[in-house]
């Protein structure tokens, strides 16, 4: 726990905190439990096949454990998130493990499918709860560097996603339903982190509001709601197209190149270290060439590689999958932190929107997708997909932002 002992505990006074200087601990502190908080999502879906087989459950009955996680964990993120704008609530954050908490012990011990229905939603709430007050603190904790400190956030995020299904594969298809229990272990450290974390953001808080100044950014209400859809519009781009290969690439290959499952499953592997990489060097991008420009890369600068991506030999079709997880994964990250600058005051709202927003599309559009392919074909899918990313030119649409230079913002970064 040498990355908790680093945190500081000291109070803060306002006239020793200073919002330009990254609290690299703090940050990395909220990184670390989003990697335990996505790799305990990570490990319902991985389930399913043994759930099913053990209580006899239908496909219709598996997407309603679906329906209710995703609910709980998206819907209830944006209305969290206006909430502690405007009432902070620090310890909220290992509160909202302790749901996952309690959600993963029912998992373990529950036998009847209503019980599993309430265990996911339990999951769901403790997800609900986690991500935008942990964006919140990755931007006090970032000392002007949005960018990277949402970038570092969101591939703690991604790699519990990875690690999920295969601890999942590893100690629970094995051993069964009850070895779920084996995971609480990191839930009870995700506490544990997320409290030295809310004392410190609470000294923080204390420090801020003596010397808090009023962040505006002068547009136009019509125009800051105009610019939040086209970033909905953008997001709904990026995830449905990521959506589609991360969950129907190994189909791909084994239908069009009739690969192995093995090898096909090295594709996607290949693919998802690429998306890795992506998301973190989108954020650090942003802050240095500004976050507009990346946009339009992350999102219009794919499209020509998606376009080409189905009438590609097998190589290429490696090679293009990696770069397009590359370019297309570096936007969320300079997204959030834009949609952030254009309302500014309302972090945990926006981190709430916007997260759930790609929480709900991917679980809709890996459902929609896998109706059209069961419809068609995975093939017909993949060109319907690969048109996507051209949404990217309504980035022209966005405004230009010159955040103001006040606590919240560094006043090297413009």
């Amino acid at each position: 726990m040498s990355k908790m002992e680093s945190i500081p505990n000291q109070p803060l006074t306002p006239a020793e905190f200073d919002a330009t200087k990254l609290v690299l601990p703090v940050v990395g502190a909220v990184a670390f439990v989003h990697l335990l908080n996505d790799l305990i999502q990570a490990i319902l879906p991985a389930i399913y096949p043994m759930l099913k087989t053990s209580y006899d459950l239908s496909f219709t009955q598996i997407g309603m454990i679906t329906l209710v996680f995703q609910l709980t964990a998206s819907i209830l993120q944006p209305a969290i998130g206006l909430y502690t704008d405007k009432h902070p609530k620090p310890y909220l954050l290992p509160i909202g493990m302790v749901f996952t908490l309690i959600g993963l012990i029912m998992l373990a011990v529950v036998n009847s499918y209503a019980g599993l229905l309430i265990a996911s939603a339990f999951v769901g709430l403790g997800s609900s709860t986690f991500h935008p007050e942990a964006s919140r603190v990755a931007r006090m904790a970032s000392g002007g560097r949005f960018g990277f400190a949402q970038s570092f956030f969101q591939v703690g995020g991604n790699s519990g996603s990875a690690l999920g299904p295969l601890l999942a594969a590893a100690i629970i298809i094995p051993r069964g339903q009850t070895s779920v229990g084996w995971f609480t272990v990191f839930a009870v450290l995700g506490i544990i982190v997320l409290f030295s974390v809310s004392r410190w953001v609470v000294r923080t808080h204390a420090a801020l509001g003596a010397k808090r100044v009023a962040t505006v950014n002068h547009l136009p209400r019509n125009k800051v709601i105009t610019a939040l859809a086209i970033l909905g519009l953008l997001i709904f781009s990026k995830f449905v197209y990521m959506t589609c290969l991360s969950n129907y690439y190994t189909f791909y290959l084994i239908e069009r190149f009739h690969q192995p499952v093995e090898s096909a499953q090295l594709f996607l592997f290949i693919f998802l270290a690429a998306v890795a990489i992506g998301t973190f060097a989108g954020g650090p991008l942003g802050d240095k060439i500004g976050r507009k420009l990346v946009i339009w890369v992350s999102i219009l600068g794919a499209a020509p590689f998606t376009l080409l991506l189905p009438y590609c030999n097998l190589f290429w079709t490696g090679v293009f999958s990696v770069v397009i997880g590359l370019i297309l994964s570096s936007a969320f990250s300079a997204i959030v932190v834009f949609a952030q600058e254009l309302v500014p005051g309302k972090v945990g709202l926006i981190a709430g929107l916007f997260f759930g927003l790609s929480f709900g599309l991917s679980g809709i559009s890996a459902a929609a997708l896998g109706g059209l392919a069961d419809a068609t074909d995975i093939i017909f899918v993949f060109h319907c997909c690969a048109y996507l990313p051209l949404l990217g030119i309504f980035t022209a649409l966005l405004p230009d932002l010159n955040p103001q230079h006040t606590p919240d913002h560094n006043p090297q970064h413009k």
